[in-house]
């Protein structure tokens, strides 16, 4: 999923945050009365979450927020965000001392800057509360857990990247099941190319050069990383010899497969799949939806749209996913915050996992069945959310984003400009020099 993430200089604004005693009022039982309160009556709070689930799973935002007002006798408001732009929005906010919502939800990259700058209330003590908080997914608990081991954010939900296909164009090409292996995959890509000749805006698998989650997952599903710590230090491994192998892999089908994509990420490969020439493009689950979407795509695919797990190099397994997500934490300045945290209890709950199940995964292993029985598609992104990788879980790894040096890196590479060599050597002396930055 695309997410835009926090700058440096949030740092500097919630840095100066001081940290206040959490809403008092009534307890939600268990002992965790410092962090939940349902005395809400006459009170109304503000939730700010990102439009995905407005256009996924509003239904479940409205019971949880009926459970809410059921609970407390308050009242919600949510204010629906859009990615672009969003820190931003977030950074302003946090640094005045009015308009401060209750909730926020971040992208699992953006938590870490927030949580070292003491951006959000610690809700450690109410863990416990937190419907299937023991089987959290692991990759999004750490995203909103400090270095220090307080819960600071509430995994919400994940998403893995798959193979979205045209069944149609893969029979044309002569190809009755989708590949195993990664070989098995660049051969098939072959035949597609060859099945249309004419068509100069055929992508048989369409790559666009700057989607670093793509690369990345090829980097390691190679044995490589982005980068590595050692004695305190980080260090660039992007110039490993396995690194260097995973993105020679990328390379080949950005260059050889792909066509329109050279500068460009992936935030538009839905719409351009639905115009009728890519077989193939990796993208979350739920793209499957906005490639066929009435309004931005084209529902008449709907019989040719399917998905499966990118192929690993052996026969069983899978090229590792990133596992994006988002996390909802309570701010500082909030001023409701008892309040906040209950309505992130109610939001996270098993009911409404469970509802959101149908369209994304959700944030614990618990329900993980019940996400893959819900269609193909969430069989296929299930799969792939056994095997996935993480960013560096350092509060400098939103530079390394804001600063673009992956994307740079990998539209060299397909451009020609550099070799793998030489383009990843230099994103390693970035990569550390960010990572290592004292603020």
């Amino acid at each position: 999923m695309k997410r835009t993430v926090v700058t440096a200089a949030v740092i500097a604004v919630t840095a100066v945050m001081t940290v206040s005693a959490c809403s008092s009022g009534k307890s939600s039982g268990g002992g965790s009365t410092a962090v939940m309160s349902t005395d809400g009556k006459g009170k109304t709070i503000t939730v700010w979450l990102q439009s995905d689930a407005q256009k996924g799973w509003p239904a479940v935002v409205d019971a949880a927020n009926a459970e809410f007002e059921k609970q407390t006798g308050a009242k919600v408001t949510v204010q629906w965000q859009q990615w672009n732009n969003y820190t931003t929005k977030l950074d302003s906010t946090f640094a005045g001392s009015t308009g401060v919502p209750d909730v926020v939800e971040l992208g699992n990259t953006q938590t870490a800057s927030y949580i070292a700058a003491g951006a959000f209330k610690d809700l450690t003590s109410g863990k416990a509360q937190f419907d299937n908080s023991s089987t959290w997914l692991k990759g999004l608990e750490a995203s909103g857990t400090s270095p220090d081991g307080k819960l600071q954010a509430v995994p919400y939900y994940a998403g893995s990247r798959v193979v979205i296909y045209r069944t149609d164009m893969f029979a044309k090409a002569g190809i009755t099941n989708p590949p195993t292996t990664l070989d098995e995959l660049n051969a098939d890509a072959a035949k597609l190319k060859a099945a249309y000749p004419h068509d100069p805006n055929f992508s048989a698998f369409y790559m666009p050069a700057r989607n670093w989650y793509a690369a990345m997952s090829f980097v390691y599903g190679a044995g490589g990383q982005i980068a590595m710590q050692q004695g305190g230090t980080w260090q660039g491994t992007l110039d490993s010899s396995q690194a260097q192998q995973g993105l020679a892999s990328w390379q080949k089908i950005a260059t050889d497969f792909s066509v329109g994509g050279k500068t460009k990420d992936e935030s538009d490969q839905d719409a351009v799949m639905a115009q009728g020439h890519i077989a193939m493009i990796l993208g979350n689950g739920w793209e499957v939806g906005s490639v066929l979407d009435p309004k931005t795509g084209n529902p008449k695919l709907k019989s040719v749209v399917s998905t499966f797990p990118m192929p690993g190099t052996a026969a069983g397994q899978y090229t590792p996913s990133f596992l994006g997500g988002s996390d909802l934490a309570v701010p500082q300045k909030a001023p409701n915050s008892g309040l906040g945290a209950q309505w992130i209890k109610a939001f996270t709950n098993t009911a409404q996992q469970t509802a959101l199940a149908k369209f994304a995964i959700p944030n614990n292993t618990a329900l993980l069945g019940t996400y893959e029985a819900a269609g193909q598609a969430n069989q296929s992104t299930g799969e792939a959310a056994k095997n996935t990788w993480f960013v560096p879980n350092t509060p400098n790894w939103a530079n390394v984003e804001t600063g673009n040096v992956l994307q740079n890196m990998l539209e060299d590479i397909a451009n020609g400009k550099q070799s793998v060599a030489d383009a990843a050597k230099a994103a390693d002396t970035k990569v550390a020099g960010i990572l290592n930055a004292k603020n």
